[in-house]
């Protein structure tokens, strides 16, 4: 199983997020929102 890590995660092409109840869709979901509205680049 693969841990989502918002920042590294790319903005400008579609990501499919699919996991169990209480993994922390939402939590991932609403920080990449967050990411896109500050502008924050993902670094490598």
């Amino acid at each position: 199983m693969k841990n989502l890590n918002p920042i590294q995660l790319p903005l400008n092409k579609s990501v499919l997020i699919e996991a169990s109840a209480g993994t922390g869709k939402t939590f991932t979901i609403a920080n990449l929102y967050l990411r896109l509205l500050l502008g924050i680049v993902a670094t490598r």
